[in-house]
């Protein structure tokens, strides 16, 4: 059943959990003395580490991505090495080690460096080549060059370049707590195990075989998965989970090839049609999917989640007004309450042309890409058979390949679906020793209160380290929302830069 408890019955129950005033941190303290006097040179440092190309497809250009990450935590103290599978055309782990005498607790962070492919032509500058701006584009943001040293550093200021956010931003941050606490003297509190991918954004498809020929360096106490954006409000946020992920492609028929619109029209069956109405059946008005079980199995909301989650401000109004929507789903039910269901999203649809290139036919196919984020609990094979079960209640006969020419004249519904490899959702529960530590290590960094959100709306292949490991993890994301992350113009607000700094610092030292 969709959970549909109102965050104000529960806010009482968060008090454990309300950010209260601190004395100040000496990591933290260290860190902002660090930053302010060394910021020109982080951000050069950074533009820097961004010309490297990290499309894990690109062999060459990710290794050497990777030897750069490595050689950065070298320099620095750590025990570096890369990790790999005996295949070069497999991304390597960045792997280290700091060890802190007298430390009792190891921790692990988890980074991806790998970052999605780029369509050149679709950004305003050199993907490749990171551009600094005095705000954000859309706000009237001008070009401005790198500043120099000493010179004053606007937090508003945004680097554009292809993972600048999503996910070189954690990287730099890292380097440069590590700095400012050797500058001051201080020394982690925790064992540090450094563990980097270079194959996130194409599917993590080798990191179980990672996680499982190196589980004797990953005895650890606990990960923190540096990936995401703070909330959108602003605010700083810690995530306890996030929700898996399953897909597939459906394609629809008509005729065995295009016909004249005039000729045929009005009597050849028209696959666009059939998958418009198709799709339609799977999701009302409102926004509320309709495959019948399909919430079935998720894992129930703890008392825990739901102190936590009363944490939240209540932010739905301004981004609707800032993403120019009237009316978001289910009659305006709280953002909250929609991520701890499993979507059901039409990511793309083809049929034929449109626009200029149009032409005047009856197409042959269409087809439709689907995705679904994953409560916990919902395995892809459990969504992708309830969908299915839908569209073949609506009477279609399911193909895995085009349909010979029996088929379509035994059938005259005909869906071929074709499934992409998924994954489970994990969700660690936010009363775990570890995870209330982590929350306070992050209030005494942040400058506004903590949000503590039981999943991200997004997916991360998270639960291989359940699977292989059974570590509790904690999502300690930094980047700011509006970071357009996978898109063209993707950018790092230099705040947000500051926060993940102030927020390793803390972390590194936190007891």
């Amino acid at each position: 059943m969709p959970f549909t408890m109102r965050i104000s019955t529960v806010a009482a129950l968060l008090l454990a959990f309300l950010p209260h005033p601190a004395d100040a941190d000496p990591a933290v303290e260290a860190a902002r003395a660090w930053r302010q006097a060394h910021g020109a040179e982080i951000l050069s440092n950074f533009a820097e580490f961004l010309a490297y190309p990290n499309v894990a497809a690109d062999t060459e250009n990710i290794w050497r991505t990777a030897e750069y990450i490595r050689d950065g935590l070298a320099s620095r103290g750590v025990e570096a090495r890369l990790l790999d599978l005996d295949d070069r055309s497999v991304p390597p782990i960045v792997y280290g080690r700091l060890d802190s005498p007298g430390a009792t607790r190891t921790l692990a962070i988890y980074v991806h460096y790998d970052g999605q492919p780029v369509d050149a032509a679709a950004w305003t500058h050199d993907p490749w080549k990171a551009t600094l701006y005095t705000r954000a584009m859309e706000d009237g943001g001008e070009p401005r060059p790198l500043p120099g040293p000493g010179e004053a550093i606007d937090p508003e200021w945004r680097l554009y370049a292809r993972s600048a956010a999503d996910d070189k931003a954690p990287i730099p941050a890292i380097w440069t707590a590590l700095d400012a606490l050797k500058a001051a003297d201080l020394r982690p509190t925790s064992n540090i195990v450094f563990f980097f991918e270079g194959e996130e954004e194409a599917g993590s498809n080798h990191l179980g075989d990672y996680l499982q020929r190196y589980r004797d360096l990953l005895d650890v106490d606990g990960w923190l998965i540096c990936d995401g954006p703070s909330h959108q409000s602003g605010r700083p946020q810690l995530v306890f989970g996030v929700r898996g992920y399953s897909g597939l492609e459906i394609t629809t028929y008509g005729a065995i090839r295009h016909l004249h619109s005039g000729h045929y029209g009005n009597w050849a069956p028209n696959p666009a049609m059939m998958l418009s109405r198709l799709l339609a059946t799977m999701v009302d008005d409102e926004g509320v999917v309709k495959v019948k079980g399909f919430h079935d199995g998720a894992a129930p909301i703890t008392d825990a989640d739901r102190r936590a989650m009363a944490s939240v401000p209540d932010y739905d109004d301004q981004l609707r007004k800032e993403l120019g929507i009237v009316r978001s789903a289910d009659g305006n039910a709280p953002m909250l309450e929609r991520l701890l269901l499993t979507t059901l999203n039409v990511k793309g649809l083809s049929s034929a042309t449109v626009g200029e290139q149009a032409r005047n036919l009856v197409p042959a196919t269409a087809t439709a890409s689907v995705d679904m984020r994953l409560a916990k609990g919902i395995t892809p094979d459990m969504a992708a058979d309830r969908l299915e079960g839908h569209i073949a209640a609506q009477g279609y006969h399911i193909v895995r390949q085009d349909p010979d020419l029996e088929t379509r004249l035994t059938h005259p519904k005909i869906a071929k679906v074709v499934r992409e490899p998924g994954y489970p959702g994990v969700r660690t529960s936010s009363d775990l020793p570890m995870a209330t530590d982590v929350a306070r290590a992050m209030e005494r960094a942040a400058t506004e209160p903590l949000v503590l959100m039981p999943t991200l709306g997004g997916s991360l292949p998270l639960y291989l380290f359940e699977e292989h490991l059974g570590q509790p993890l904690v999502v300690v994301p930094f980047a700011n929302h509006d970071n357009k992350q996978h898109g063209p113009d993707e950018n790092l607000r230099v705040a947000n830069l500051w926060l993940g700094i102030d927020l390793m610092a803390a972390l590194f030292t936190m007891e």
